[in-house]
């Protein structure tokens, strides 16, 4: 099946700015390498973290996220109205686990906000996947800007709620996240699956360096609650 690609700039810039994004040393966790990147392992091994539960906890979560997403571009692709709602439906789950998961710390208006973020993100990212699948540049545009504004909003928010967590450090690795969306509904659109699946175990491999970053903060945060 051909379609129409995003213009080769605009998924070019943002798929180099997730390969050469700086460490988070603020954050205690480090960002993906373009080594890493391109080598990535479909598992990472479990860091080291002051409290386990949480950073497992949030593994799995930010994993559910983009297996839902996915899910959603491969069953957009494959014009599965069935499978794309259903995928949808997983997205919005997931990202109501995120947030109560925020708000066990924080408190439900801390957690009501997350997935008022949560929500942001995942509008650009299906925005993107819907304009993608019918070859249009300039929604496809819109959502990555989108997309890139939502990452500066929940890294202002989760810094500015954890001491421990550097608002640029945080606003990178959203970032370079929205950079693994954005080559992966190309790759899949354009049946290029090859690549897709490079993209899909950097991608997982992110997921745990976000997850570890956060559960790290939070853990020094509440050093009496998290385990």
């Amino acid at each position: 099946m051909n379609r129409p690609l995003a213009p080769r700039n605009l998924v070019t810039a943002f798929t180099l700015l997730a390969l050469t994004l700086p460490p988070a040393l603020a954050l205690g966790a480090t960002a993906p390498s373009a080594s890493h990147t391109r080598h990535a392992a479909a598992a990472t091994p479990q860091a080291a973290v002051p409290a386990p539960k949480l950073q497992a906890a949030l593994r799995s979560l930010w994993h559910g996220h983009v297996v839902q997403t996915r899910a959603y571009a491969l069953a957009v692709q494959d014009h599965n109205t069935t499978h794309a709602e259903q995928a949808a439906e997983g997205v919005v789950a997931n990202a109501r686990q995120l947030a109560d998961a925020v708000g066990s710390y924080y408190g439900p208006a801390a957690g009501q906000q997350m997935l008022t973020l949560l929500a942001g993100h995942w509008g650009a990212v299906k925005a993107m996947t819907d304009a993608q699948a019918r070859g249009d540049n300039t929604a496809q545009q819109a959502a990555m800007a989108a997309l890139t504004a939502n990452a500066a909003e929940i890294a202002k928010f989760l810094s500015g709620a954890n001491p421990y967590l550097s608002e640029s450090a945080v606003n990178g690795l959203l970032v370079a996240h929205g950079a693994h969306h954005a080559a992966q509904i190309q790759q899949v659109m354009a049946d290029d699956m090859q690549a897709e699946a490079v993209t899909w175990k950097a991608m997982q491999a992110h997921m745990d360096t976000l997850a570890d970053a956060l559960a790290g903060a939070i853990a020094r945060q509440f050093p009496h609650k998290a385990s």
